[in-house]
């Protein structure tokens, strides 16, 4: 019984991990760059479109290696992969606090951070959370996916006050330590890739050692042979690329805006911490609302959690509407990412999941790139956010329009096996 509850306890413990790391991985990331983002641009030439292409190229990068990333995560231990890439993070924080040019910046966030973060990041953690779980695995997701929320309640303050008080390179010189000293020997000593390595089945159920190994029993199905060729990962890849193209824009530009409107910058910070928080109910609510509901359902209320919240936040003068506005766009763009990994797991198994997820990555990058730089050059031509945003409603709309086309499994494949 004993050996039974600690065997169990293991997926949790991989639950755990995947939190810190994407803690770490998103959240020190892309929560912080738009408290960093007047600093940066004053540095270089006071370009919100300058700064806002530093994600672009990062985005780029990252569109670039993730099939390969999601290859080698189906065939090669995960901790191996997942330590790769935080030393590749921390690699690229060290390198942003001493870039002397805007030439120097866009090869370190493009080259470290932007491989760091595919390799170490969501993918990563997905993965290896969905192969621990399959009946639980919504929930799971939805618990290790919190770690980006989490993160981003916590570290716009802690990077307002870094900065304020020492200096945008000192910011990332100590989250180049953290990454390094920290994550990095996190990963090498509690990752396990899959139950199965340890005489377990998903769900923490017992297994024999003469049971057939993961990539021996899914790769047999012909249901694991194509990806590209199903239609619901198209319909998948276009409703969420209008997705994260609009949430892309909005949360990196929305520090901006507030101090643009007068505020501070650890109030502005505060309303990205109230934005992030809410997104922790919703990793959490659409993680168990992903091993409930079908898709279609998750996906239009996460369109209409976040249209309230652009309407909301068109009221920039006055914070507390706005405030309420970032709540709600927080919460539904908390359900984003364990969503996705869901569907995912539900239309490809874990054979396919990290294949899966790393050809959605290209595939999604010439819509999702578009929201960053589209709000800064709206900025920069007519000093105004709100043309840009006018669109990123447009395009949710579009989304829920998509939404329709998706065909809802009829089971989900891991469970049949």
């Amino acid at each position: 019984m004993v050996e039974a509850v600690t065997h169990r306890f293991l997926g949790w413990r991989m639950v755990a991990v995947a939190f810190c790391v994407d803690f770490v991985a998103v959240g020190f990331f892309f929560y912080s760059y738009g408290v960093f983002f007047k600093a940066i641009a004053a540095e270089f030439g006071d370009s919100r479109l300058g700064v806002s292409l530093g994600l672009t190229v990062t985005a780029t990068v990252g569109a670039l290696v993730a099939p390969f990333v999601g290859q080698a995560l189906d065939r090669y231990p995960l901790k191996r992969v997942m330590a790769l890439g935080s030393i590749s993070m921390a690699l690229g924080f060290l390198a942003l606090s001493q870039v002397k040019t805007p030439m120097q910046f866009y090869l370190a966030i493009g080259v470290f951070i932007g491989f760091g973060a595919s390799a170490m990041g969501s993918l990563a953690t997905a993965k290896l959370v969905t192969n621990w779980f399959n009946k639980r695995r919504g929930t799971a997701l939805g618990i290790a996916a919190t770690g980006i929320s989490v993160s981003g309640v916590i570290m716009p303050f802690i990077s307002a006050a870094i900065i304020e008080a020492y200096g945008w390179r000192q910011g990332f010189l100590l989250y180049a330590c953290f990454t390094g000293f920290v994550v990095v020997p996190l990963v090498l000593r509690f990752v396990i890739s899959s139950p199965e390595d340890v005489g377990l089945k998903p769900d923490g159920a017992m297994v024999k050692w003469s049971d057939a190994p993961l990539n021996v029993e899914l790769a047999s199905s012909p249901e694991t042979q194509s990806v590209l060729k199903q239609s619901n990962f198209w319909v998948l890849v276009a409703i969420l690329a209008l997705l994260f193209c609009c949430q892309s824009g909005t949360l990196i530009h929305m520090v901006p805006r507030l101090t643009d409107a007068g505020y501070s910058l650890q109030n502005a910070s505060l309303v990205m911490s109230v934005c992030a928080g809410f997104g922790v109910l919703g990793k959490l609510s659409f993680g168990w609302f992903g091993d409930r509901w079908s898709a279609r359902r998750a996906l239009w209320l996460i369109i209409i959690c976040q249209i309230i919240g652009q309407l909301a936040m068109f009221q920039e003068n006055n914070l507390l509407v706005f405030a309420t506005g970032a709540a709600f766009f927080g919460y539904g763009m908390g359900g984003v990412v364990p969503l996705q990994s869901i569907i995912v797991g539900k239309v490809f198994g874990r054979a396919q999941f990290g294949k899966a997820l790393g050809l959605m990555r290209p595939a999604m990058f010439p819509i999702q790139i578009i929201g960053v730089p589209l709000a800064g050059w709206m900025f920069d031509t007519t000093g105004d956010y709100t043309p840009a945003f006018i669109i990123f409603v447009a395009l949710y709309c579009l989304a829920a329009v998509v939404v329709f086309a998706f065909r809802q499994p009829d089971r989900d494949f891991d469970q049949s096996i």
